[in-house]
């Protein structure tokens, strides 16, 4: 039975180790649709072109992108010894999170529901360089 397990976590490990760098941002106060507008800027691009695009665009979750992307360009170059100049945004999503259910008043005393909706912002990267090998 304990060689099982000694088994799977030498697996898991080896998939961390072999895993690509990211980052995540959960709980982000901004709708999933929103954030994926500008998550579509980006994908497939070299990490210093996505950089220049979220810089200058100008939507509310380009700065929260900017800095999910820069985390997982650091992950990259510190944890898994990658060149920074061959990355490039290999995956990069927004899923819905939990959303927040208020009330707004509304005329002759009633209330309408309003619906603040979240999201968590994930990027992946890869090296251009593994891709050509």
């Amino acid at each position: 039975m304990a060689t099982n397990t000694k088994k799977k976590g030498a697996a898991r490990a080896e998939k961390r180790a072999n895993a690509l760098p990211q980052a995540h941002a959960r709980y982000i106060r901004i709708s999933s649709r929103k954030a994926g507008i500008v998550l579509d800027l980006i994908r497939g691009k070299s990490v210093e072109e996505a950089r220049g695009i979220l810089e200058f665009t100008p939507k509310a979750a380009s700065p929260v992108i900017l800095k999910v992307l820069n985390s997982a360009a650091a992950n990259a170059v510190n944890n898994k010894s990658m060149d920074e100049s061959t990355l490039y945004v290999a995956e990069c999503y927004a899923n819905p999170g939990p959303t927040l259910k208020r009330y707004v008043a509304r005329s002759r005393g009633s209330a309408s529901p309003m619906l603040r909706r979240t999201c968590h912002i994930s990027v992946v990267l890869d090296s251009k360089q593994a891709k050509e090998d």
